[in-house]
């Protein structure tokens, strides 16, 4: 790299960076659903998924897309690299830890995006300093050697000192220096315990800013958890203290209690500009559908009174609140459903509807089906409607999703029967599609699910051991359909499965041989495909 090269600002230094010249209103949106987010027990994601999310973060307007940690496995590396490939508008980044061999994989994998970015990293806090025994010196040492290989590569190079708010401030100010001065466009500052509170985030990236020799010349970052409930409240404040990149997941999917949600960040900067004058450039009215699609997908479900994206966020009950809605929707909304891409109407449908009808219904819901994905969703859709009088939109999305899994499909359920009541043992009788051939059996167990369970292991046995057995009501009444969620793992490999349908023995049976269809994909893949290394792994 020349130093001329070397001297350029990347394209969100520009966008973003702190400086008297720049300007303060743009906040860069870094989104790490594919890889802080994915680390979640259970919500590992397929190629095709992780292309597909990848592909709905860049058309939404996220600026930055961490698409994984490409050392850590060759389908990590083939996810990222393809990812880079294939994404129009946004920078493309992969994580590597301190070490170069994870820097020149990294490099190898985001090297053909339009705009690539390595972020690289090292824990800096005490605790952290003891897993590699590391001195203050020999990490100093390490910081300034990866961070400018890494810069001698890319132009654009984010660094993270792990674990940032329990690091002492002296050496903390000291490794932040060594990173900017090694060439360092971005410096990332990660609450990665969910520790710190907001007037200290806030202070911190104030005081780095401030007192780091260069730091009104790079872009500060924030990264929160939200192990004390204050990842969204810590990102805001980092960003009044000065950030202007906020790292965060879709649905704030993460480890333990997740990542700052990118949807609350984004309409908290829309909602109270009045007081938070910063712009991003995220088209919310496409968050409710990459939520839905990121729950689908991880089998995390979006709890009802999540904020912005859950099922009750613009729900009245309260005859008061009705009333004042009736009468003026602001009156205890603070923004239209509309605004994050939830239909104006939930308009029922039928079994008289047509299908010209169910593709309109589909549009407004933001699915854009292929002819035979939506002849599928519409054979199914009449099933529906013939056991169920009325058809919303939940009830659609669920049988959209339940169709749109591209896992392999050697194990289906046939026909299933049931016998069950008050008095045991309750009996399954089961008839599956086994690699193409029919095999059927009978079980008893503790309950009609129990007993499926126990058919479905008969007829293909296996060790896996179900961790996570959920069901909810997609829509209110008797004749609803049931969402069940199944989570499972064998040998370190944790897999979800998910399916809908009004009867809940059935979707339970259907769930349980979805998450095996994906423990088959995973098993298969285990040779030279499973996971190496950690990012928690001592580099």
């Amino acid at each position: 790299m020349t130093d001329q090269t070397k001297d350029r600002i990347s394209p969100e230094a520009e966008k973003a960076r702190v400086s008297p010249e720049a300007k303060k209103d743009r906040v860069v949106i870094f989104d790490t659903t594919l890889r802080d987010g994915e680390q979640s027990p259970g919500a590992t994601m397929s190629h095709e998924e992780k292309l597909e999310i990848a592909a709905l973060l860049d058309e939404m307007g996220v600026d930055i897309i961490e698409a994984g940690f490409p050392v850590a496995s060759e389908g990590d590396f083939r996810a990222v690299a393809e990812i880079a490939r294939q994404t129009q508008n946004a920078t493309i980044c992969g994580l590597a830890r301190a070490n170069l061999k994870d820097i020149d994989r990294c490099w190898d994998a985001v090297r053909h995006a339009h705009s690539p970015r390595i972020h690289t990293f090292i824990g800096t806090s005490p605790l952290h300093r003891t897993i590699p025994g590391l001195t203050q010196d020999e990490m100093a040492d390490r910081i300034h050697e990866t961070v400018t290989h890494a810069r001698n590569l890319c132009d654009n190079v984010q660094w993270s000192p792990m674990d940032a708010t329990r690091t002492e401030w002296d050496y903390l100010k000291r490794t932040v220096e060594i990173a900017i001065k090694a060439g360092a466009t971005t410096i990332n500052i990660p609450d990665t315990v969910g520790y710190t509170a907001p007037v200290e985030s806030a202070d911190l990236i104030r005081r780095l800013i401030r007192e780091v020799p260069g730091g009104d010349e790079v872009v500060f970052a924030t990264h929160c958890h939200n192990d004390l409930g204050m990842a969204t409240a810590n990102a805001l404040a980092a960003v009044e203290g000065g950030a202007r990149q906020i790292e965060c997941t879709i649905n704030g999917l993460g480890e333990r209690a997740g990542n700052t949600a990118l949807e609350e960040v984004v309409m908290a900067l829309r909602v109270r500009g009045d007081i938070m004058p910063f712009a991003t450039g995220i088209d919310t009215r496409k968050i409710m559908n990459i939520s839905r699609k990121v729950a689908a997908i991880s089998g995390f479900s979006v709890q009802p009174n999540k904020a912005i994206v859950g099922k009750n966020a613009f729900a009245h009950e309260s005859g008061i609140h009705q009333d004042g809605m009736l009468k003026n929707a602001e009156t205890f909304e603070i923004m239209r459903p509309e605004d994050v891409g939830l239909a104006a109407t939930n308009i029922v449908m039928g079994k008289h509807s047509g299908r010209a009808a169910l593709r309109s219904k589909l549009h407004d819901l933001g699915f854009e089906l292929a002819e035979n994905q939506l002849g599928d969703v519409f054979v199914r859709f009449k099933e529906l409607a013939d056991r169920k009088k009325e058809v919303y939109d939940e009830d659609l999305i669920a049988l959209v999703y339940a169709g749109l899994d591209d896992e392999s499909d050697r194990l289906q359920v046939k026909d299933l029967q049931v016998i069950c009541g008050t008095h045991g043992p309750q009996k399954a009788s089961l008839t599956m599609v086994i690699d193409g051939q029919e095999a059927s059996t009978e079980a008893t167990g503790d309950g009609p699910v129990d007993a499926t369970f126990n058919a479905v292991k008969a007829l293909f046995p296996h060790e896996a051991r179900l961790q996570l057995y959920q069901v909810a009501a997609v829509t209110e009444g008797t004749d609803a359909q049931a969402t069940v969620s199944v989570r499972m793992e064998e040998e370190g490999r944790i897999v979800t499965g998910q399916s809908a349908d009004t009867d809940t023995v059935v979707a339970s049976a259907k769930a349980y041989v979805h998450a095996l269809n994906r423990l088959l994909v995973r098993r298969e893949k285990a040779g030279s495909d499973g996971r190496e290394v950690s990012y928690k792994d001592v580099s």
